[in-house]
């Protein structure tokens, strides 16, 4: 691996806390084949959009953050997917880890293969989307079934990554009792996964559905207010204390 390999990045985030342990240098892949109703960044659809980068161009930009990471930070790739383009996130992960600087997978896990699973034996960290707990709604409401982050979750749990589940709360989709019982009981089957988290559903995103001139499904939903997120996180995290 020599850092040439390129990928088509969307866009590129400084100093975040809210993508993986500590602060992170958040790199934004270009690529998605699900279409979450909730998704914020439709910028990233297209796996022909954003730029291209060399992996070592990437890491350089990462390096100038090194400083801020402490010992629990580094880089996270998100999207879009990184799974769409394993072999570019393989490269650049090799490429962090030779530096000292920590990885972090934020992924739907839906795509498992030899390709995948070759970027997970450089993965530090995983932050996982279980978007919903009901096969019927994930394939409507997300565009695959639960089986794949399912057998995603088992190739984490197999490589004994620690994770962290999350999940975004819509209201009249999936904030009711049974989702949270039965994310309960994935959280639990899982030795890997170190926290269930709970993620209100926002609509910050509405502008650019409009710029791009595509139909936001979820634009007449309501947002889900704090107060409700916090008393189902307390709810699933009593479920996970009792299994």
């Amino acid at each position: 691996m020599n850092g040439c390999t390129t990928g088509r990045i969307s866009s590129f985030q400084t100093l975040g806390t809210l993508d993986g342990p500590g602060v992170r240098f958040v790199v934004f892949m270009q690529g998605c084949p699900l279409r979450c109703a909730c998704c914020h960044n439709p910028e990233t659809w297209d796996i022909s959009g954003g730029k291209e980068y060399t992996a070592q161009e990437v890491v350089s930009r990462a390096e100038r953050c090194k400083e801020y990471f402490g010992e629990n930070g580094g880089v996270t790739l998100s999207g879009g997917e990184p799974l769409m383009q394993a072999e570019f996130a393989s490269e650049l992960f090799y490429l962090c880890r030779k530096r000292g600087i920590g990885t972090c997978l934020d992924t739907s896990g839906c795509i498992s293969n030899g390709r995948t699973e070759r970027l997970l034996e450089l993965t530090d960290y995983c932050l996982l989307d279980i978007k919903y707990t009901d096969d019927a709604q994930y394939r409507k409401y997300a565009g695959c079934g639960i089986s794949a982050p399912l057998e995603f979750l088992g190739m984490l749990e197999k490589k004994h990554i620690p994770t962290r589940i999350r999940q975004v709360i819509i209201g009249g989709l999936n904030d009711g009792e049974d989702n949270l019982k039965r994310l309960a009981e994935i959280a639990g089957r899982y030795s890997c996964v170190e926290r269930a988290e709970l993620l209100a559903f926002r609509k910050l995103c509405t502008s650019k559905y409009k710029k791009l001139g595509i139909e936001f499904p979820l634009e007449n939903t309501a947002e889900t207010p704090q107060k409700t997120l916090d008393k189902l996180q307390r709810t699933l995290d009593m479920y996970i204390k009792k299994l």
